[in-house]
């Protein structure tokens, strides 16, 4: 069966309030699909939603085909809920939260403690086995959560702000575990506001402004637009970047007010990639010693400020 996400039409307000306006969109198996958006911009209610915990006012939802408002049991078998905190059960010890949650999915209990010191090594909270919920840090609560959504083994994942409050070690691994995850063919949909953390695991990303998706071609359109690269000489630290503006501008025929200085770097706008690579062939020939040369934003972050400043203005729709 092919387990995936797919949404069309779908809106929710609460109120006047309209938080979720027109959102369509797919997440395929064995891929890990960031949903990306400022904070207000829908992506925890459109979570919810998925996670039939709340009802939409219009459009339509499957998980794997199942309705999630229509059938949420059935939905809830294939999928796994990570909410952006613990939020259960804080008298119960690390354990006992994810044998409590097996044994809701029917997993009988002598199975249920295997699988949750399974789940505890998975997540490395096995030393924290038998601490109680509440004294967790937040980062081990958000492992815990983690561990919790994964206890059925669900085909499909909804992670709202998986990485919030894990200190650099926790996020590379969970980086790695949810390539592994994908990799076995699990649908994830991860929402974040953190483009940096979302770069390096996603493969697809759902653009959300104003409770609204945006349009694919406006995406493309916004991620070929002219960005600025990151360039760093090696120059004397006491000179700072700014000594090799007239440098560079020089070596690259611009006028030295188009160079930007961010701390030790400069920052050279170039209209596409083969403008970069004929910009740093420029500056190696003419002898600027080039140490560092990179896009200064991510493609996602790239993308994602183009679109609140593009031609339809801040969050328009496409």
């Amino acid at each position: 069966m092919d387990v995936g996400i797919d949404a069309t039409g779908v809106r929710r307000s609460f109120g006047t309030v309209q938080a979720v306006q027109d959102v369509t969109f797919a997440a395929l198996p064995g891929r890990v699909t960031g949903l990306v958006g400022p904070n207000g911009s829908g992506k925890t209610t459109l979570m919810l939603m998925l996670a039939s915990l709340l009802q939409p006012d219009a459009g339509e939802m499957r998980i794997g085909g199942v309705d999630p408002i229509a059938d949420p049991t059935g939905a809830r078998r294939l999928l796994g809920w990570m909410p952006d905190s613990l939020g259960a059960w804080p008298s119960l010890t690390a354990r006992e939260v994810l044998v409590a949650t097996a044994q809701l999915y029917d997993i009988p209990r002598t199975a249920a403690r295997a699988r949750a010191d399974e789940l505890l090594e998975l997540v490395d909270l096995a030393p924290l086995a038998t601490s109680a919920a509440r004294v967790l840090s937040r980062g081990q609560k958000q492992r815990l959560a983690l561990a919790r959504a994964l206890v059925h083994d669900p085909k499909v994942l909804l992670l709202d702000e998986p990485a919030s409050g894990l200190d650099p070690q926790a996020r590379i691994a969970l980086r790695v575990l949810l390539r592994r995850l994908a990799g076995e063919g699990r649908t994830i949909l991860i929402s974040s506001h953190v483009l940096s953390e979302l770069e390096e695991v996603v493969d697809d990303a759902v653009f959300m402004m104003d409770g609204r998706t945006v349009g694919t071609d406006r995406v493309a359109a916004a991620a070929t637009r002219t960005r600025s690269w990151r360039v760093r000489l090696l120059t004397d630290p006491s000179r700072g970047a700014e000594a090799g503006r007239t440098e560079v501008a020089a070596a690259l025929g611009r006028a030295r007010d188009e160079i930007g200085v961010d701390r030790r770097d400069l920052l050279v706008p170039f209209a596409d990639e083969a403008g970069a690579v004929a910009g740093l062939r420029a500056l190696v020939g003419a002898g600027v010693p080039v140490v560092e040369f990179a896009p200064a934003v991510g493609d996602l972050e790239h993308a994602f400020l183009d679109l609140r400043v593009g031609p339809g203005g801040e969050g328009s729709p496409a």
